[in-house]
């Protein structure tokens, strides 16, 4: 009998106590909007401390605004990205309430209790009440969630209630003169097509229809009866609608490869590839090619007074005025080297360069310092631009070009406003390493090509290039 008591004991010890990883720990009372989201099955939720893993309450941001019109009654929209960095929102309806609140309240909601439901293909947590939600702050800064259609309409639950903007979007079909934003209309950004919503009672209702645009608004979802989703961007207020150029550069001739940093020295191999999309006799029609320099140390330091015409260190000009290119074929412009990838790669000498010299000794052709390195290996963005001028100063607009990388004082809205002017013809997409396509192609090292979209209109994409 002793024994039995003993054994039985030494069970109670080994299986009987719950073991604390973390003695004195407590549950974050915390959760992610992510995590909340995660629980929805296609069935009601009531949200409890058991499913949220002890928690009870989010925090984040409101981004609704409804002193537009535009947003859905009585909708409080907020979002955070407090799991892996993953932008999620949420809609809780509270009523005439939800007005009391504006963009950049950081908000406390406790949601124990509240119910995880679609309502009318919204994913809400209903049964909050107001005196659960909490104010913390007022006028804090939002992340703006920059996307493109086909992002939305692949994952409209990852996109549903969070602030984004749609770049550069237009109409399908274009709008006519006397065509406003009421209603529902097919916004194409070049990568989809995403319908953009607009009360006829709201502010915004009036307003024309423009030919180009950049969209900020609230992502909603509504659903059929198989709960597929279909996504709407709802601007907010009528500032959510940022008109852009209606003036599109049809570019004479476009940047479709660079070589940056490129194996050893980098002067004088450093060079830009580009692409004639008519012929161009550079003798009769000069073109110029400016790289900028966003290094930190670059010079003059600040916002550049005098745009890509800035000169310096921080942007080197090279004069295109002999030579000629035909329509559909590549030019180089660039340093003396000709090779490839630099000292010891292949040469590329056989090419039609345009422009090139050592620019190590040389200084730019009207502005640029003499340089051993044309582009910025600071982690800062450099450009590139083409002007069909030979000409290029403060006001100059190019007929193409792109940023690569990120940072630097590229702009400031002042007054005065500084900045680089760019063209109205596309949207660019790189990457890191530049390496020439035809570097790419003659290397095999396809994974450093430079790949862009052209040209867009209405949602036709035309290639320039070598897309591999």
């Amino acid at each position: 009998m002793k024994k039995l008591f003993a054994y039985s004991l030494l069970a109670g010890l080994l299986f009987g106590c719950k073991k604390d990883n973390y003695p004195g720990s407590v549950i974050s009372p915390f959760v992610a909007i992510y995590d909340i989201r995660q629980l929805y099955k296609g069935a009601d939720v009531k949200l409890t401390k058991d499913n949220m893993g002890g928690s009870t309450t989010i925090t984040a941001m409101v981004v609704s605004d409804h002193s537009g019109g535009n947003m859905p009654a009585g909708l409080l929209v907020v979002q955070e990205a407090r799991r892996l960095s993953s932008v999620r929102g949420i809609s809780i309806p509270i009523g005439d309430d939800a007005a009391k609140y504006v963009p950049g309240d950081s908000v406390s909601i406790k949601v124990e209790g509240g119910v995880l439901k679609r309502v009318n293909g919204i994913l809400e947590i209903t049964g909050v009440p107001s005196a659960a939600i909490v104010k913390i702050s007022s006028g804090n800064t939002i992340p703006i969630n920059q996307v493109h259609a086909n992002a939305i309409l692949a994952s409209p639950s990852d996109y549903e209630s969070v602030l984004s903007v749609v770049v550069k979007g237009g109409f399908d079909p274009l709008p006519q003169p006397t065509d406003v934003l009421a209603g529902d209309k097919v916004l194409n950004d070049g990568f989809g097509n995403l319908d953009l919503h607009v009360e006829a009672s709201s502010a915004l209702a009036g307003f024309t229809a423009p030919f180009s645009a950049n969209y900020y608004g609230i992502v909603f979802n509504s659903a059929d009866g198989k709960g597929t989703l279909t996504p709407q961007l709802r601007p907010r207020v009528a500032g959510d609608v940022i008109v852009l150029s209606s003036a599109v550069t049809i570019a004479s001739a476009v940047i479709t490869g660079f070589a940056s940093d490129v194996k050893g020295a980098d002067q004088p191999y450093e060079y830009v590839q580009l692409m004639a999309t008519r012929d161009i006799d550079f003798s009769v029609t000069p073109f110029s090619v400016v790289i900028l320099n966003n290094a930190n140390a670059s010079t003059p330091v600040g916002y550049p007074s005098k745009g890509w015409a800035t000169g310096d260190m921080r942007s080197f000009k090279l004069s295109c005025f002999s030579g000629f290119a035909a329509k559909g074929t590549f030019f180089y412009v660039g340093g003396s080297g000709k090779m490839i990838n630099g000292a010891g790669s292949t040469s590329m000498a056989g090419s039609n360069w345009i422009r090139a010299f050592d620019y190590s000794k040389q200084g730019g052709d009207g502005f640029g310092r003499a340089t051993t390195g044309l582009m910025a290996n600071s982690g800062n963005a450099f450009g590139i631009a083409v002007f069909h001028d030979s000409a290029v100063d403060v006001n100059s607009v190019p007929d193409d070009c792109i940023f690569i990388s990120g940072g630097g004082s590229l702009y400031t809205p002042g007054p005065p406003e500084q900045g680089y002017k760019i063209n109205n013809t596309d949207f660019l997409q790189y990457r890191r390493s530049g390496i020439s396509s035809e570097a790419a192609v003659l290397q095999g090292r396809f994974e450093h090509v430079v790949f862009r979209l052209q040209y867009r209109r209405r949602g036709v994409l035309q290639y320039a290039g070598r897309c591999l």
